[in-house]
């Protein structure tokens, strides 16, 4: 894994667009229920243990989180959608804000999208990926807890994920991801790479 990953460092938080970080260089952001397993799945992937939930402070869960992997360079924690406990007002404009971000901010590479793989393309996944599509920006889905099924179970959901969006007309990549065990985390960093330009960045070093 590239050292670019393990250099990640919390950088800053936002509660609106207008306190978001100049729109240049390259980000990737990651969403998902709240309880899809985005944080781990942020720090499997940097290799650093407790790096998403440096700011999940009370208070602070629903704010738009940056972690720098370099100057130009940064994986950035959408809110986590489907907070019980928030007022439906709230809910609307925190999706009014989301949607916002993924049609508008330029230097948006790529979305990772994050579904318990056993509770896969639920309504607000859906909506996600109508705004990612809508902006044409590629999205990743990361079928996470993977290790919840056995592995024949596991790929035939993989199997019938791929042939929904098919129907719905949604255009995204998918594979297994699992925290867990690590397993699907060399695939998630070679399309993090891919967005990142990590290539360039090794060869100009």
């Amino acid at each position: 894994m590239s050292q670019l990953y393990r250099n990640a460092y919390y950088s800053g938080s936002a509660t609106k667009l207008s306190q978001l970080p100049g729109d240049n260089g390259y980000e990737v952001a990651f969403a998902g229920r709240s309880n899809a397993g985005k944080s781990s799945a942020i720090n499997t992937i940097t290799g650093i243990r407790s790096l998403a939930r440096t700011s999940k402070t009370p208070g602070r869960t629903q704010m738009i989180n940056f972690f720098h992997l370099d100057e130009q360079r940064a994986l950035v924690d959408l809110p986590g959608y489907g907070y019980a406990k928030v007022p439906e007002a709230m809910k609307q404009k925190w999706q009014a804000t989301l949607a916002q971000y993924l049609e508008t901010r330029q230097s948006l590479r790529g979305l990772m999208l994050m579904m318990d793989i056993r509770h896969p393309l639920r309504d607000f996944d859906l909506q996600m990926l109508t705004w990612a599509n809508q902006a044409s920006l590629p999205v990743h889905i990361l079928l996470t807890k993977s290790d919840k099924l056995k592995h024949g179970a596991a790929k035939a959901t993989m199997l019938d994920v791929q042939k929904k969006l098919q129907q719905e007309d949604l255009e995204a990549t998918v594979q297994l991801f699992s925290s867990l065990n690590k397993s699907g985390r060399d695939e998630a960093v070679s399309r993090l790479d891919h967005w990142f330009e990590v290539d360039t960045v090794i060869a100009q070093a």
